[in-house]
């Protein structure tokens, strides 16, 4: 059995949220000292929860959690900010979230890929940058962060021309390694088709 764990104001970012039994729900946080951490929130589907209108996605907060299995009991949150995601940016968001969950291991931290994730969800959400090279920008870090990189320098993401073969690699290496398309891509794809035709 392992050690009780018990863990007071970490940096996290809610990942994705199922429900459990009638009024909780199991978050898959991305926690900055931590790594990707299930937990479970009691009462957080309650009308007058506390934890209600805090655990949002793609918002910064302040979690506590105690646990010694491998789903811990979420104890305290706050939200630290607010990052306002719509259209496009929202689904690049995403697709940001559902590679975290798919290639990194339980508890198993990346201050840095985090602190990349923050900036980010900062740069969707001010639009100043198209989300495509901040998704390129993403990936790339994310693969080489976690040891499945390209070994060659890294590309300027802001040259629209080299956009499309860099997206063809990225896209080639993480569906290689997750042995299929990421299911928010593909959605991606098909709202790009669509504003194209329209």
């Amino acid at each position: 059995m392992s050690k009780r764990q018990r863990v007071a104001e970490a940096q996290a970012y809610l990942l994705h949220a199922v429900a459990w039994k009638e009024t909780s729900l199991i978050a898959q946080m991305f926690s900055r000292d931590h790594g990707v951490v299930a937990l479970v929130a009691k009462g957080a589907k309650r009308p007058y929860s506390a934890l209600k209108p805090v655990l949002l996605n793609f918002q910064p907060l302040l979690l506590s959690w105690t646990g010694a299995n491998e789903v811990k009991t979420l104890t305290k949150a706050e939200i630290m900010g607010l990052h306002p995601l719509t259209g496009r940016s929202l689904m690049s968001a995403w697709y940001m979230n559902e590679l975290l969950m798919r290639l990194l291991p339980r508890e198993d931290p990346h201050p840095l890929l985090f602190d990349h994730y923050k900036q980010a969800l900062q740069r969707l959400a001010a639009g100043h940058v198209s989300a495509p090279q901040i998704l390129r920008q993403f990936e790339w870090f994310l693969l080489q962060e976690t040891g499945y990189g390209i070994d060659e320098p890294m590309p300027d993401f802001l040259e629209i021309d080299n956009e499309p073969q860099l997206r063809q690699r990225l896209r080639e290496r993480i569906d290689y390694l997750l042995g299929r398309p990421l299911r928010t891509r593909t959605v991606l794809m098909e709202l790009q088709h669509y504003a194209r035709a329209y």
